[in-house]
Formats: C-alpha cells, structure tokens, sequence
C-alpha cells in the first residue's frame, strides 16, 4: 500500500495531525511505528465515545504498527482537566485497578491483542515524581499552562484548578518520553496535552511524536458529547438488542459522523440509501463488531420484524414478580429486572410515558401494585421501544 493510500486512512476523522510532513516520512520508512493511546479508568465501563480513538489505533495496527496503551492509573489521580469546568472525582486505587481491569478487557474488543502492549503509568509516573519533576517544571512556565481553553473558561467563571491539574499536562507528556512514542492520538480536547508531549520529547533528546486529534462523538441526544454523566451513550458491553435499538436513536444527521469514525464504509456511497436504511446498516455492523455478524443479523430480523412490520416479539422474557415487589417504585422495579442500566434512566423513560403495560402508560409516581388492576396475568410490559416482558404476578 502506497504511502498516500495509508495517509488516506489515518487522516480519516481527523481534527489535528501535527504534523502531515512527518507522519508521511515515517510511514515511508517502514519502519513499525509505536502509536501510543492514553486512556485513564475513572469507570468501570468504556463506550463509542471511548472507541473513537481505539479505531483509529486497530488502523495502525492493521497498517502493520504496533499499539501502545497507557492504563493512566497514575494519572487518574491526579485528573485530566481537559474539557472540563470543574474538578474529576478522586477516585481510591482500588477503584483504579478495577476499572483498569475492565478497560483493558473491552479495549480488545476493538484492538489486536498481539500487537499491543499494555503498560501502567504508574511505573515510570512515581519515580518521576520524587526524582524529576522539580527540573521539568524549570523548564515549563505557568502561562504556558494557563493558555489552555479549559483553564481559561474556568478561570473566567471562577472555578478551582487544583495545583495537580497543572500537573497534568506534563504527566502525559512524560509518559510518551517513557514509552519513547511515534504517534500519539486523543480527542481534540486533548491537543495540548499532545503538542507538550511533543515538547518534552525534544526537552529528552527524542524525535518529537506525531500528534493526531479525533472529535468527541456525539450522544444520542444529538448535542452533547457522548457520556455515562449524560445517560447519552452505548455501551460496549451492551446486549445486542440494546446496541441495535440505541443505534435507531441516533440522528439522520449525526448517523454520518458514527459511519465515519466508527467504520470505514464510504460515506459517499451510503448516502444514496434511505436514511432508515443507512442507519440499521450502522446498527448491524457496530452489532457484528462487539458481539458477531450472526447476532447482528438475529438482531436486524428481530427490529424489522417487530418495529417495521409491527410484529409482536416470539422471545419476550418472563419475570416472576414478588409481593414485596408490588410497593416497590417503578423506577426501582426497572433496574432489579435489568429492563434498564440505572434509576436515572428508568426515570428518564417513565417521564416520557415510555413505559407501557399494555397500552397504558406507567406514571412516574406509580407503584409495580398497579399490575393487580391490569385484569390479566402475565401483563406485557414495554420498556421504551425495544424491550419487551411478560409479568407474571404472585399467586
């Protein structure tokens, strides 16, 4: 493959690419480039918006270079400032390992395993800390820092920066002098951190990184970036059938920028598709992706079946609800079911009459005691639109 060829690929998406010139010239080397992703586990569970920057690493990988993943368990506690108008959460080191733990399991869900080194920051963070730090921060200025947007946002609004999050910049910008990396990616958000890395690499004697940015992807609610805070995301451990039906949610308009930095289809070509069409696509491939291309087909049967020729479901689950269950709370009843992932989201949809027994509406007040007066047993229940129950009540 030409040298054009894999430029086409790795710029596709792309915000930044500090620089075009010196990516090409590596890539003309042919020499197997480190490409370095940092990713810090402050929770347990990774999303689309994680796997932006994951894809972009597997095309590396698939260009025959080697990815290098930073579990930034280090940094974690410190706290990555980047985009945000307040201060992280701390979160306690065994919180960390665990949320490292699964990070690292659905990372592979996306990358190649076998040509992938998963390293901690902490390794090298620590002794850096007690024995370098004072010299790297003669040689970096509190302006230089300050001149972030995120820093001056809040500075304007008057909100804390914590003498660690100056820190942080110069954290992830020691690790890629560690890992001695060719390539780093991040989110555009993270430019800064990028271009320090790039700086202390030639402060170490190293050829500067090249700097590759992706845009944050967009939730489901079309507006703000996809994130758990914001109850707007798809999870990568999600179930198929919730995968696919989330996938339904999303806009016609941000559908494109999924198809764009979750696949490599040509966008230029679907577009010919009816937007209905182009979408169940999506859903089947990022379906296939995470689980495989059988349950993704089951899946695109199960939607067309039930929501585009409005045929009832053959595999509703059963539940047996208790007697102690009746008092509960609707939104609690949800999440004990695992009809839904938390009680936020639960009340989310009781608000928007998205929960239905039968045809009827459940109110956000109700109590699960309002199956006595439905006149039959089991009584269906509709969980927004894809997720079907037979309840059957105590005897």
């Amino acid at each position: 493959m030409t040298v054009a060829d894999q430029m086409k690929i790795l710029e596709r998406g792309a915000v930044e690419l500090v620089s075009p010139k010196e990516l090409k010239e590596r890539l003309a080397s042919g020499r197997r480039l480190r490409v370095k992703l940092g990713v810090d586990p402050t929770s347990p569970d990774l999303h689309l918006g994680h796997s932006v920057p994951l894809q972009k690493l597997r095309a590396f990988q698939d260009l025959g270079h080697e990815a290098v993943l930073i579990i930034g368990d280090f940094t974690t506690r410190v706290g990555d400032p980047s985009g945000r108008d307040g201060t992280r959460p701390v979160l306690s080191k065994e919180q960390i390992a665990e949320n490292a733990k699964t990070y690292t399991e659905q990372a592979f869900k996306v990358l190649d395993p076998k040509s992938t080194e998963v390293v901690y920051n902490s390794r090298w963070l620590e002794p850096f800390m007690e024995k370098e730090l004072l010299s790297t921060l003669r040689s970096h200025t509190v302006q230089q820092i300050l001149a972030r947007e995120d820093f001056q946002k809040r500075m304007e609004s008057n909100s804390p920066i914590t003498m660690l999050e100056l820190l942080y910049p110069l954290l992830q910008g020691y690790d890629s002098v560690a890992v001695q990396a060719d390539v780093e990616l991040g989110g555009n958000d993270q430019l800064f951190n990028l271009l320090m890395g790039r700086e202390m690499q030639k402060d170490a004697g190293q050829d500067p990184q090249v700097a590759l940015t992706l845009p944050l992807l967009v939730g489901l609610d079309g507006e703000k970036k996809m994130s758990k805070s914001y109850d707007n995301y798809i999870g990568l451990t999600e179930s198929p059938r919730d995968i696919f039906g989330k996938v339904m949610r999303v806009s016609d308009e941000a559908m494109w920028t999924y198809y764009e930095l979750l696949t490599t289809e040509d966008v230029r070509a679907l577009k010919s598709l009816h937007p209905m069409e182009a979408k169940k696509r999506l859903a089947q491939t990022l379906v296939a992706r995470f689980h495989s291309k059988e349950i993704s087909d089951a899946e695109r049967t199960f939607f067309d079946d039930t929501f585009s020729k409005r045929q009832a479901p053959q595999d509703v689950p059963e539940v047996h609800v208790t007697r102690a269950q009746l008092d509960s709370p609707w939104f609690e009843f949800l999440v004990e079911i695992d009809a839904v992932k938390s009680k936020n989201e639960a009340r989310r949809l009781l608000k928007q009459g998205a929960v239905k027994l039968g045809e009827l509406k459940v109110s956000e007040d109700a109590r699960v005691g309002i199956l006595k007066e439905a006149g039959c047993n089991p009584v269906s229940l509709k969980v927004g639109k894809h997720r079907f129950y037979n309840l059957s009540l105590p005897g």
